[in-house]
């Protein structure tokens, strides 16, 4: 019987009913307490717990036009060592591509224990048949992806067409659970676009119809849209999973993507995790962070607390979402910055030139090697001359 089979029989609502029927959200109260848990402070060995947890977190996330097999085969190198110069740094929970470049993603990782994202469902917008969407799902999974970041339908959600939204999400449910008996099945994320959903009442509401369709996870935002993850929507989408699993006794995750960048970011939100949800969910199969420059943030941060020196970027491998100075796209080796939003300054990448600082201790020089073989991976990329 499904979670929604089951809401009908124990309260006899419909499924408008039952949604229109969850406790409002207090929107002042909400970012009150948000702001009052973000404002805490961690230090020392808290602090180094928190950071290797938030590494462990990040689904390292590439999702821009300009997308190469290159670069996709650098940001597994980065998610499977994320630190060359310090093996002990964790490797992060996923890597999240289109689904034409899952394939990549899945055998550079494979053996390793990341998990290949793959977006679908006419990402950003959500805004295509249920065939297409269906036929993009079985795509992603085909190429290797073992989880799909799904959009919803906002435009039905917002019209008040709950009934859409649900059908389209079970759906997909099927499509990921595979044919009866087959092992592997993908996990379920399911994004709210909580940007445009415009109340937190609805963003409750659209958590819980998420859920009771079957989502494995349940994410704020694609990235695209502004605002993407804030503390106050994530706090409600917190309670909606907690108040979940008490009502229909199944854990669901909860993923925070678009506008986290930087480790003092990343730790407000364990912080929300553990006040709200409680310590079940800080963990990597219940709470995600998608991002691409938080990363080397939280790196810097955990070189500060071993050595007590701050480490500039230029130590750690290029944020791929980044860009520098550099001359005209005619130059030899010229690789497009990965801006995807407007025009601005472009970096220039030559495989194995010592772009970066030169430095001479063996963690410095693994450092180098991981940036030359990533720089390598980029260039390879370019269009020839």
């Amino acid at each position: 019987m499904s979670a929604l089979a089951d809401t009908r029989t124990v309260t006899g609502t419909s499924l408008r009913e039952f949604l229109h029927g969850l406790p409002g959200v207090d929107q002042v109260g909400a970012e009150a307490r948000a702001g009052m848990l973000s404002s805490r402070s961690i230090k020392t060995t808290a602090k180094q717990w928190a950071l290797d947890t938030a590494i462990s977190m990040i689904d390292l996330t590439t999702l821009e036009g300009q997308d190469t097999p290159g670069k996709v085969r650098a940001l597994c190198a980065k998610a499977k060592r994320p630190d060359p110069a310090d093996p002990t740094a964790p490797q992060v929970a996923a890597v999240c591509v289109y689904p034409d470049l899952a394939h990549v993603a899945a055998a550079e990782v494979k053996g390793t224990g990341i998990h290949v994202a793959s977006v679908a469902t006419a990402f950003p917008s959500g805004r295509a048949s249920l065939d297409i969407k269906l036929a993009d799902t079985r795509y992603a999974i085909a190429a290797g992806a073992d989880e799909v970041d799904i959009v919803i339908d906002r435009g039905a959600f917002l019209a008040g067409d709950y009934q859409l939204v649900y059908d389209e999400i079970a759906a997909i449910r099927e499509i990921c659970e595979g044919p009866p008996g087959q092992a592997g099945r993908a996990h379920l994320k399911v994004i709210l676009e909580t940007g445009e959903l415009v109340t937190l009442d609805n963003v409750r509401r659209a958590s819980w119809l998420a859920m009771l369709a079957g989502a494995d996870f349940i994410k704020t935002s694609t990235g695209k849209v502004t605002p993407a993850a804030t503390l106050p929507v994530t706090l409600v989408m917190l309670e909606a999973v907690r108040d979940f699993r008490e009502a229909h006794g199944r854990q669901v995750g909860v993923k925070a993507a678009g506008g986290i960048r930087t480790a003092k970011d990343a730790i407000r939100y364990l912080v929300l995790v553990n006040e709200t949800a409680g310590e079940d969910w800080l963990d990597p199969r219940w709470f995600r962070l998608g991002a691409s420059s938080l990363l080397n943030d939280l790196l810097m941060q955990r070189t500060k607390l071993a050595t007590g020196r701050y480490s500039g970027p230029d130590y750690f491998t290029l944020d791929l979402r980044e860009t520098g100075p550099g001359p005209a796209a005619s130059d030899p080796g010229y690789v497009p910055s990965n801006t995807g939003r407007c025009a601005g300054p472009r970096r220039l990448i030559r495989p194995f030139q010592a772009t970066w600082p030169s430095r001479t201790s063996p963690g410095n020089r693994a450092v180098s090697r991981a940036r030359a073989i990533e720089a390598s991976s980029l260039a390879s990329d370019a269009p020839r001359q």
